[in-house]
């Protein structure tokens, strides 16, 4: 019997006159996409534009919130309360689901970005802040979070479905955290590389640290960002690999158990 496996994109994430990433193909090969919702990055003319395109390649919207941090990226920790940032979550939500409504879809899944993913990772206040937003505004969206970390923890508690989340092109920690994008070997370009690591975690749900140890991990959808400069060819390789491998690529809806 063939796998299910969900692959994602963080897209969108142009504004006003500067350009990122590589949009319009990286939709052509994922399944599911992370849309900036103009506070890390985005604004309405690229929100709009990257929901048709992704609906236009049968792909999956998802809100992808952050601080509200443009000169950052939002990548750098700020002390927002739990109470802030479920509102810049709500806030962020509504700002993409009028143009998914205004195109006839709806939001599939939420993906936090930067920061505000890695400190709700392992702070529960926070996690349980981002899971109420999402239950309070549409309780059918999934939380799209890091595999074992607080925020599926919360979202168990709060009742709405999470989805676990495994990156093919970042080093892990020995605790199942993401190494910091300014150490040395936290970003993996290496396609092969990338692939093996992917397939392993499928078949056997381990995965190699930066250490060298071996821990467990499990997920329902594959990340590879879009601001890697070999993403599309990454992106392109996985796919394929993943198919040969006789593990369907479709979007979270289609085989994620919904609450």
């Amino acid at each position: 019997m063939a796998y299910c496996i969900d692959l994602n994109s963080d897209v969108g994430e142009s504004f006003g006159v500067y350009r990122l990433g590589m949009d319009d193909e990286v939709l052509k090969y994922v399944t599911s996409a992370n849309i900036a919702c103009g506070y890390h990055a985005g604004d309405p003319l690229v929100m709009e534009r990257t929901v048709e395109i992704a609906l236009k390649n049968g792909v999956a919207i998802g809100a992808h919130p952050g601080y509200p941090d443009i000169m950052g990226f939002g990548r750098r920790d700020l002390k927002a309360t739990p109470a802030e940032v479920k509102a810049y979550v709500k806030y962020q939500i509504g700002a993409l689901y009028a143009f998914a409504v205004s195109k006839g879809t709806r939001i599939q899944h939420v993906k936090v970005h930067g920061a505000m993913y890695n400190m709700a990772a392992k702070d529960y206040g926070l996690a349980r802040a981002i899971a109420e937003a999402i239950l309070e505004v549409d309780s059918q969206m999934i939380m799209l979070a890091p595999a074992g970390s607080q925020m599926i923890s919360a979202a168990e508690d709060v009742g709405i479905t999470a989805a676990e989340e495994f990156f093919a092109d970042r080093a892990y920690k020995e605790d199942g955290t993401l190494v910091p994008r300014e150490v040395a070997g936290a970003v993996i370009e290496d396609e092969d590389v990338a692939l093996k690591r992917v397939i392993r975690m499928l078949q056997s749900g381990r995965v190699e640290t930066i250490t060298g140890k071996d821990i467990s991990i499990k997920a329902n959808s594959i990340c590879v960002h879009g601001d890697n400069p070999k993403a599309l060819e990454l992106i392109k390789k996985i796919r394929d690999g993943l198919e040969k491998n006789n593990i369907k690529v479709v979007p979270l809806s289609q085989f994620v158990s919904m609450i």
